[in-house]
């Protein structure tokens, strides 16, 4: 090999471009394998192991067609076709039938432009009260996605500015194969000859159109028709150089040309496998690893693992339905089998939905209103199709073990993750990259993930199992911040489907506080919303509240949000009023108002709430006054791995300056009754394998700096708290709590968990419970035990 192209292969390894000029001089080389190994590398860099596939519904709306491919049988002149259009009804049938099995994609596939070539075509358009066939595409997607819930992908070949503006708003993506920009396959003889709509430059302008509407578009190119390297090439560069205008384009097939009967190619040599994984290899080498590369399974059988190899981490849409009606000699392959040959191939299968992983995660760029809604709900944080039915506070029951972790029969974790463990284990910073690598672990991954979270618990805490007696009081729920994922806030004069705005008197505060100590609690946890008349004089009366009706009782209070708003309305330095608060008995401050501590996140989902730096200068704050406080993350809405994995580090970070943060608390967002969930705006909370990696990631992300991860039995449930607690976690939160918020988001987990319930769980799954203080000291073993729920509004998670 020469030394020139040597160069090239580590230039893109170490992330640099390929040129023009580069991707030429590959052309002219023999040998395959440092290509095919620079290919794979860049593919685990940008997708890991996963191997996408949509699960789809193939409805062929027309095979009637203007052009005349000489290698398609999908085409059919009329008096071959039983009818012009599949009817409506059909149409939804089949769309139907793909539903049931558990399909999430509609591929609507159709010739171009029928009706300029057949009057059948256009009187059947007629027949069906449409003038071409893209309005009746649009409206069948439209009832299709309304009636079945399925994502609408379309292939409707060359469409104009008006055509992608009827089917943007009813599809979640679009196709169209450029095929090859050699302008000489068009003239007789050739492939496209008598094919208009096959035309080099009207496919790049379709292509081009729809980048300048934000559709996202699959496209690609057929190798094996004629074509030279260097035009495969040249039609690679010619996607590349309009993605990289409008970045639009979700994926690139690399699909290989099969001879049928009957057409004008039946007898054309087919590719042989190294022409394609030279191309596949090339077409990564081009877009880079960030690009989802697919070559069609059914296509090459038995030859999957090569495929694979070259740089390929999507098998497309396959049907448990209906046949691969443009290559129907060749069977889509069985799920299972398609498993096996993958994991075969070191990668694990996972299902996305029309629209890829990446295009997914920015669903509102790339789709109207009504598509975007069902993309976010059916999508966990990857972009990945969700896993499980699972929600956060649903009190629904766990989905199997196979289902968690994904299934699959690979026994052997990847050496990247191996890696990552290593460098946890030994309590080393972790790079932003590893952390969300970690988050992306599935099947042998996500059981070491587990397993060596687990194993770091164990040497930092123990077998047992902590909890505090704490009762949680909400002294107002009424706050001036329109926080999008909130149902517990209201204004002040609002009832809501929860019940009314209220404002506890300091009276009552104590009342509850004397309660709290009847029933056995060492702690009472105060948190509000941003009442419009609090200042700074409110929680100090607060604190007073509860020091004068208990004055040893702990007092676990104030968001760093209201400590902000305590001391902007004072006037006064956030260190000087918290050392007023400490004077006034405050104990200990709740790391709540967290969210997700990237202002990305936070423009979208409290935009109006402190921002990143502000929380963070306020716990810090704490800390060099002495108080110490918990820390959180509420996750599973517009957040992503990347996101995650920043919050953590920034934790870190904090507790290597200050050491004042007792425990980190994983908060799944509850979407139940949240705004911005009905909105469509969100996703539905976490699945429960991302919300299970939270705990896990978690304590390996903060060794050895944060010694206690909490698992919430009200977002998780007592089964799904169980799992966290063999995934890291060691603590289960306060028991004495009489839920509002999360009951508030729709919640049902319950509203009281005494230390008999909590011994459950522990004993459960073998461990030992043991009873602590807020400050994880050994609490006073005789007290009295609570016997129902205390009369508090309960909501703080620590």
């Amino acid at each position: 090999m020469a030394d020139s192209v040597t160069r090239i292969l580590a230039d893109a390894r170490a992330g640099l471009r390929l040129t023009a000029t580069q991707a030429a001089q590959l052309a002219a080389e023999h040998e395959l394998s440092p290509l095919l190994e620079t290919a794979e590398a860049l593919t685990l860099a940008g997708h890991g192991r996963a191997m996408g596939w949509s699960r789809k519904v193939f409805i062929p709306l027309t095979q009637l067609c203007r052009n005349a491919c000489g290698y398609c049988t999908f085409a059919q002149s009329p008096r071959h076709a039983q009818q012009a259009y599949l009817s409506p009804e059909e149409a939804l049938d089949i769309a139907g039938a793909g539903a049931r099995t558990g399909c999430r994609e509609a591929l609507l596939t159709l010739g171009e432009k029928p009706e300029l070539r057949y009057a059948a075509a256009r009187e059947g358009l007629a027949a069906l009260g449409h003038a071409t066939t893209i309005d009746y595409v649009a409206d069948i997607a439209l009832r299709i996605h309304a009636e079945t819930g399925l994502l609408p992908h379309i292939n409707a070949g060359t469409l104009s500015p008006a055509d992608l503006a009827k089917l943007r708003p009813v599809s979640a993506s679009i196709g169209i194969m450029l095929e090859s920009t050699a302008a000489r396959l068009c003239e007789r003889g050739g492939p496209h000859w008598n094919s208009p709509d096959k035309h080099p430059e009207a496919r790049l302008a379709t292509i081009r159109h729809a980048g300048e509407q934000s559709v996202a578009l699959t496209s690609g190119i057929l190798i094996g028709i004629g074509e030279t390297r260097l035009e495969r090439i040249e039609a690679l560069l010619a996607l590349r150089e309009l993605h990289d205008i409008h970045g639009h384009l979700q994926e690139i097939i690399i699909q290989n040309f099969r001879a049928k009967p009957r057409t004008a190619m039946a007898r054309a040599p087919e590719p042989e496998l190294g022409e394609q994984l030279w191309t596949i290899a090339m077409a990564r080498l081009i877009f880079g690893p960030g690009m989802s590369i697919q070559a069609p399974p059914n296509l090459r059988p038995g030859e999957l693992a090569p495929l694979v190899a070259a740089g390929i981490n999507d098998w497309g849409g396959i049907s448990p339905v209906t046949p691969d009606h443009v290559n129907p000699e060749a069977a889509w392959p069985h799920i299972a089998a398609l498993r096996r040959d993958t994991e075969a191939a070191g990668r694990h299968l996972v299902e996305r939905l029309a629209l890829v992983p990446r295009h997914a995660r920015d669903a509102a760029r790339w789709t109207d209103p009504g598509i975007r809604h069902s993309i976010l709900h059916l999508t966990d944080a990857e972009g990945f199709a969700r896993s499980d039915d699972w929600h956060a506070g649903s009190g629904a029951p766990l989905p199997p073990h196979s289902v968690i972790r994904g299934a699959s029969a690979a026994d052997q974790p990847s050496p990247e993750v191996l890696r990552i463990l290593d460098q946890a284990a030994a309590g080393d910073t972790l790079a932003e990259t590893d952390i969300a690598r970690l988050f992306a672990a599935r099947a042998a991954d996500f059981d070491a993930v587990i397993g060596a979270a687990d194993r770091l618990r164990r040497e930092t805490c123990g077998e047992a199992v902590s909890y505090v007696t704490n009762c949680n009081i909400n002294y107002t729920n009424i706050c001036q911040h329109r926080c999008g994922f909130c149902a517990f806030a209201k204004g002040r004069n609002t009832e809501a489907l929860r019940g009314p705005a209220y404002r506890l008197t300091a009276e009552d505060v104590a009342r509850r506080t004397l309660e709290a100590r009847d029933r056995g609690a060492t702690e009472v946890c105060l948190q509000g919303g941003i009442h419009p008349h609090y200042t700074g004089e409110s929680y100090l009366e607060i604190l007073a509240a509860v020091r004068s009706a208990v004055p040893d009782m702990h007092i676990h209070a104030f968001s760093p949000l209201e400590v902000l708003h305590g001391a902007t309305t004072l006037g006064l330095p956030v260190k000087d009023y918290l050392r007023r608060l400490q004077a006034a008995g405050l104990g200990s401050l709740p790391g709540t108002a967290a969210e997700v501590l990237d202002d990305e996140v936070r423009a979208q989902l409290c935009p109006d709430k402190l921002d990143t730096a502000q929380w963070l200068a306020v716990v810090r704050a704490a800390h060099e006054v002495g108080l110490r406080t918990t820390s959180t993350i509420m996750f599973g809405h517009l957040d992503t791995p990347q996101h995650w994995a920043r919050h953590l580090l920034k934790l870190r970070t904090l507790q290597l300056e200050t050491g004042g943060i007792t425990e980190f608390v994983p908060l799944p967002f509850v979407h139940m009754e949240s705004p911005l969930w009905h909105k469509g705006r969100s996703r539905s909370g976490p699945t429960l394998r991302e919300a299970v990696l939270m705990h896990a990631v978690g304590r390996l992300a903060l060794h050895p700096l944060i010694p206690n991860v909490q698992t919430s039995w009200v977002k998780m449930g007592a089964d799904g708290a169980a799992l966290c607690l063999q995934a890291g976690a060691n603590d289960l939160g306060g028991t004495l709590m009489y839920e509002s918020i999360t009951r508030a988001a729709g919640g049902a987990n319950g509203q009281l968990m005494d230390a008999a319930s909590m011994n459950v769980i522990a004993s459960g799954i073998g461990r030992p419970l043991w009873r602590r203080t807020t400050l994880y000291q050994g609490a006073p073993e005789t007290v009295p035990q609570p016997t129902g729920p205390c009369s508090t509004q309960a909501a703080c998670a620590a």
